[in-house]
């Protein structure tokens, strides 16, 4: 019977069943008995009913294990090493038969010093156990006593890849290659080494060399995965751990490698139904629960991915990098105090962590405190100088705290990141940088949300003399920013460009233009509705009553702070309860469905099936006294109209909104109320029910913005 066998057979015996046969029924008590006559120092009566047990049960590790326990107490020490190998065999890797077998190992060694095996087994009973500055030793001995083994040179190479000296496991594998040419193992574990030294093309070869030797070699075939997987060869590096997974299903490393490839490539649900196959054949693999995590995290159940990182720190809590991704979904759960916890015990453990440190500066930014967020990115940068993405983050720091000149420097390094890219268009012309533009034909182009393009397209008409202005933007915007003084064509994202001499992003120009606090272009309106689409809207709200009031109470769901700026239509009831205002609902994709049932006595009108693009709304906001929005792209519009604009703001707040202020710089109408505390909706709605009620009781002092208390 092969080692797969015997794991096969004993996994069988150890299901769960409904009934115990007899014949099992007197396997459990003669093994009781045994135990009990072990127990006592009744070696002969032990041994005798544990060969009872085997001749009823072959594949009874157990039996097999004490057996060779007995045996090593009667002096028996080579007859101990093959009952526990066995068990061993049975029991892959369980760590009291490692132990087992390293005692009788040792006896053997003081009695036979010179015997070569007890030497090199021993040494993979003790790289087993985790202990490869022993192993090494021991291989070391053994070959002392054959020079010219190339076993023990192989795994004396696995004992220094264990312990961080690939050169060296290099130089072993290549010795016992040199002494056996066609020795697969020899060959996998160079490939190991090589990996290791970042030789990714050279392990390749070593793999395949393996595998060419012994093509049924599962450990292999993984390991040939992760070098492609290193290579961005994301697809062969699929192939490879499910052909390692044909060979030995219950292998977990196959399995949660497996599942990093998938989550790379975006097939998240395979992803995580590959980390928990992992976690199925070994409930304690630490990575497996991280990376679970990792993937819950992305697919947006931040519940269960805290649960995940939770119970790998439950296994090992010395982990910096579990502890930082515990912060991340805290953070993304809105508990941006917790998340501060986690990434300082990451750095407790990693003071170095250059994550942690960028991370713990977002948890420090969503506090709203924004020096120790600067100093939290400054050491992330210093340890990783050159990461667009802690530029950029540090970037929001800077805005948020005013110094918007520092700012949008650091801004600029959001375009070298992979998030934004990614998704930009290949433009072959160079970057404006601000010189003369002369008689060239410049674009400029919108590069991230709706939002940004409304609030940064103030600058088109402030652009120097030039050639000509393309501006390129979202198709639902292309209709109302046609009429932008200054432009000389206009685009939708994606479609064909004319002839360009210069291109320049739409979020570059305040860095561009130098803009600080007081050189903010905030003069409004600098977008307008057109009239003759305002006039239809004019007709059709004629009939209203009081107050004419547009509500947006969510915006984006697919961003990661939507759970946090979003609220449900009816956290807006106390709005309901005031007399002489009609809303009407500016809420579009899914959360709009929430209009058919407003909260009680809110007069909700909702039209919005009759707004296509940003061109009808501005035409229905136009006609509106007043926007109440949370932080989405209606309140830049209605900011950009010049229409009164109250913000549900969170606490963490956005960095355009800056901190300790209710007014904007970029919007004069814009007034915020914002959460005294991170989640505490409660407090703004009431606020602003009561400055609505003394609005629409007449008090027009309410719309004056800078001036008023919240």
């Amino acid at each position: 019977m092969n080692r797969q066998q015997r794991r096969k057979q004993i996994r069988s015996a150890g299901r769960v069943k409904e009934f115990v046969t007899p014949l099992e029924s007197i396997v459990i008590n003669l093994f009781r008995g045994s135990l009990a006559d072990h127990r006592a120092g009744r070696l002969q009566q032990a041994e005798a009913a544990y060969r009872r047990i085997l001749t009823i049960n072959p594949a009874h590790a157990d039996a097999l294990h004490f057996l060779g326990i007995v045996a090593r107490q009667a002096g028996r020490n080579d007859l101990a090493i093959d009952y526990v190998r066995q068990a061993i065999e049975l029991h892959d890797a369980r760590p009291d038969a490692y132990s087992e077998l390293g005692r009788a190992l040792r006896d053997l060694r003081l009695v036979r010093p010179d015997l070569y095996d007890a030497h090199n087994t021993l040494g993979n009973a003790l790289l087993a156990l985790g202990r490869p500055a022993e192993a090494e030793a021991s291989y070391r001995q053994a070959l002392r006593l054959r020079p010219n083994n190339p076993e023990a040179h192989n795994n004396l190479g696995a004992a220094e890849q264990a312990l961080g000296r690939p050169a060296e496991a290099e130089a072993s594998c290549r010795e016992a290659l040199r002494l056996r040419p066609d020795y697969p193992d020899a060959h996998n574990n160079l490939g190991n080494a090589l990996q290791a030294l970042g030789r990714l093309t050279e392990a390749e070869a070593s793999y395949r060399k393996a595998l060419r030797l012994r093509p049924d070699y599962p450990e292999a075939h993984h390991n040939l995965g992760n070098s492609l997987y290193a290579l961005g060869r994301t697809a062969e590096a699929e192939a490879s751990y499910r052909r390692a997974l044909r060979l030995r299903p219950d292998y977990p490393e196959a399995h949660n490698n497996l599942g990093i490839s998938l989550q790379t490539i975006g097939r998240l649900a395979e992803a995580e139904a590959s980390f928990r196959e992992a976690l199925r054949v070994w409930r304690d693999y630490v990575e497996a629960h991280n990376n679970l995590g990792n993937v819950l995290r992305t697919m947006g159940r931040l519940a269960e991915a805290e649960a995940s990182f939770r119970e790998a720190l439950r296994l090992r809590p010395d982990q910096p990098d579990v502890h930082n991704n515990l912060g991340n979904a805290l953070y993304a759960l809105g508990r941006a105090a917790e998340a501060e916890g986690s990434y300082r015990e990451a750095l407790h453990l990693q003071p170095s962590h250059p994550d942690a440190h960028a991370n713990l500066g977002g948890a420090l930014q969503a506090l709203c405190r924004p020096a120790e967020a600067e100093a939290s990115y400054q050491e992330a940068l210093r340890l990783r100088p050159n990461s667009p993405e802690f530029h950029t983050d540090f970037s929001f720091a800077l805005l948020l705290a005013g110094r918007l000149k520092e700012g949008w420097e650091e801004y600029e390094w959001r375009l070298k990141t992979k998030q934004v890219s990614a998704g930009a268009r290949d433009y072959t012309v160079p970057q404006w940088g601000g010189e003369a533009i002369g008689d060239r034909i410049i674009l400029l182009h919108a590069e991230q949300g709706l939002g940004d393009t409304l609030q940064f397209c103030r600058y088109v008409p402030l652009m120097p003399p030039c050639g000509g202005i393309i501006l390129e933007v979202q198709a639902p915007l292309v209709g109302l920013l046609s009429r932008l003084p200054g432009i000389t064509q206009i685009v939708a994202s994606g479609d064909r460009l004319p002839p360009l001499d210069l291109h320049c992003s739409l979020l570059s120009l305040p860095y561009v233009f130098g803009t600080t606090l007081d050189t903010i272009p905030a003069t409004t309106p600098y977008l307008s509705a057109d009239p003759d689409v305002a006039a239809k809207w004019q007709d059709r709200l004629t009939g209203l009553d009081g107050l004419r009031v547009g509500l947006v109470w969510a915006g984006g769901q697919k961003l990661s702070v939507d759970r946090r700026r979003s609220i449900a239509l009816n956290s807006l009831s106390p709005l309901g309860e005031i007399s002489g205002v009609s809303f009407i609902s500016l809420q579009k994709d899914e959360p709009a469905a929430q209009a058919a049932n407003p909260p009680p006595g809110m007069r909700l009108h909702d039209f919005t099936a009759d707004l296509h693009d940003f061109e009808d709304t501005a035409a229905l906001v136009a006609n509106l006294d007043l926007v109440i929005s949370v932080d989405t792209s209606v309140a830049h519009l209605a900011g950009a109209l010049g229409k009164p604009v109250w913000l549900l703001n969170r606490f963490d707040t956005d960095w355009r909104w800056l901190l300790n202020r209710n007014d904007s710089p970029w919007y004069s109408t814009l007034r915020q109320f914002r959460q005294p505390s991170s989640g505490d909706w409660n407090s703004v709605i009431g606020a602003m029910r009561e400055a609505l009620c003394y609005l629409a009781a007449g008090d027009r002092d309410q719309l004056r913005i800078g001036q008023l208390s919240q």
